[in-house]
């Protein structure tokens, strides 16, 4: 049991919870597989690993970038709230499961549990109707965190051999029905990229997919969009970010003004002019963004190539669930800016709002969910609604964000500690998991496992002829919507 435990360990410190090798070795066994000579799998798992390190760093400077300015905010305005925050989440569960005299080690093996249902689910997918594998490994990490305390939270009396295997089905079946909800809104998007969405607005992205053409017009996008005169600059990505941000940013930090700044952020150089150090920070997210959609690019196609190999021999028909970031590359690039914008301006009216009503609870805007999510959301609104589709869900998405986030800190308690998780799903699916099984106990946990397995089935008896097939072989999928629609292959209306 001992060389069983020091393997795991093993796996999950140096693999699992690094998702750059995780996915490298992914790359690399597909390719085997496939029976590709050793240097080709060599070079996959080169690429794929340097390409999400790409990508790490890309999201690593805009949450570092925007860190200074949330730190400003809480001390300018003394500020004692929750963040929404995934990161500061996960800091807050552990506080709080330690805090009850609890080990928080048992995330690890909740992990490994949730990740084998998942595989499971999979490998029995004839019956399940699951396509995806989950292996975004850090997102991993903090979902079993929060979820963690949620359980020791309505089951106190549970002990922890109990609290992990319970933990375990129900992490790996949210895991596996979740990403598996994004598997034809991605398809579409990046016509047949062949991959999913494993990240913390799944469900969300399925409530876009199917609300966002009845609320706009995909004839009216981004990429129709065509500005008269100088706003034309805004056609152009970098230039379009860069001036964006420098108004958003150049706002909120002469309001903290240059002394505060220079007190938090050491980057800031004494002898460097307050206005070039707002223009420096705000270009920063140009330049990160530029980054990110290199990093996707390397390591979304190394992935896609190789993963047939355990598609067709291990896990037949299905596909990887990775980063939302993967999805960027496939959609106009403003939207990721005007889904940051939108979601922004979402958060700002619903934190009013709660000062206003005199909250309980004050909720601070982090930077993943204010980003990521509303970003992701944005991609496949304009893609689906155009313009006002783009512009509405990421608004929508903020209010909902802070409201549900402040009555998950409230309820759950881990405001106390100064965070929630905070994520699209994380405000809405996971808070009624919470109060269900804390209202039902373990009726309610039968009861939110069953109601998410029932989710495939439904959806299955829908599409039946269709549901694998756009998994599988895409091209076929649009020949057979051609048939259906009587049109050839190239106008097909893929919607």
């Amino acid at each position: 049991m001992e060389i069983l435990m020091s393997i795991w360990e093993f796996f999950q410190n140096n693999i699992l919870t690094r998702p750059q090798f995780f996915i490298g070795f992914i790359v690399f066994a597909g390719y085997m597989l496939l029976r590709k000579p050793i240097y080709e799998c060599l070079a996959g798992f080169i690429k794929a690993v340097v390409g999400y390190m790409i990508l790490n760093v890309a999201s690593g400077g805009l949450v570092g970038n925007f860190r200074p300015v949330l730190a400003g905010l809480k001390d300018r305005f003394d500020l004692s709230a929750a963040v929404i925050d995934p990161y500061f989440g996960q800091t807050a569960a552990q506080m709080s499961v330690e805090n009850v005299g609890r080990s928080f080690s048992m995330m690890m093996m909740v992990l490994l549990i949730a990740f084998m249902i998942n595989i499971l689910l999979v490998m029995f997918r004839k019956y399940t109707k699951i396509r995806t594998l989950f292996i975004t490994g850090h997102v991993m990490v903090q979902q079993s965190s929060t979820a963690l305390w949620l359980v020791i939270f309505c089951f106190p009396q549970l002990q922890d051999p109990a609290v992990v295997l319970m933990l375990g089905v129900l992490l790996g079946v949210y895991w596996s029905v979740a990403s598996n909800l994004t598997v034809e809104p991605v398809a579409k998007l990046t016509e047949g990229g062949g991959f999913a969405t494993g990240h913390q607005q799944m469900f969300g992205i399925f409530l876009v997919s199917k609300l966002a053409k009845k609320v706009g017009n995909p004839k009216n996008s981004l990429e129709n969009l065509k500005l008269p005169g100088f706003l034309s600059i805004f056609n152009e990505n970098v230039v379009a970010t860069g001036i964006l941000m420098f108004i958003f940013f150049g706002i909120i930090i002469a309001i903290l003004g240059p002394d505060l700044m220079h007190q938090i952020d050491k980057g800031f150089s004494p002898k460097q002019n307050f206005l070039f150090y707002i223009l420096e920070k705000s270009l920063n997210f140009a330049v990160y963004l530029t980054i990110l959609q290199l990093g996707v690019r390397m390591f979304v196609s190394e992935l896609t190539n190789s993963f047939q190999g355990i598609s067709d021999k291990l896990l037949p028909g299905s596909m990887p669930a990775v980063d939302c970031a993967a999805t960027y590359g496939f959609g106009h690039p403003n939207a990721v800016t005007f889904g940051f914008l939108f979601g922004a301006f979402g958060q700002f009216v619903a934190i009013i709002g709660l000062i206003v009503f005199h909250s309980p609870i004050l909720i601070i805007s982090g930077f993943v969910p204010l980003f990521f999510d509303n970003a992701t959301f944005a991609v496949f609104a304009n893609r689906l609604g155009g313009i006002r589709a783009a512009a509405i869900f990421p608004f929508l998405s903020g209010i909902i964000q802070v409201l549900g986030g402040g009555f998950a800190a409230w309820y759950f308690t881990t405001g106390n500690f100064g965070g929630w998780h905070g994520n699209f799903d994380w405000d809405t699916v996971w808070p009624l998991i919470g109060v269900i099984m804390n209202h039902f106990q373990y009726v309610g946990v039968a009861v939110v496992v069953i109601a998410l397995l029932a989710i495939p089935q439904i959806i299955y008896h829908r599409s039946k002829d269709t549901y694998f097939l756009i998994a599988e072989d895409y091209d076929a999928y649009k020949e057979l919507e051609a048939k259906k629609q009587g049109v050839s292959v190239d106008k097909v209306i893929i919607d």
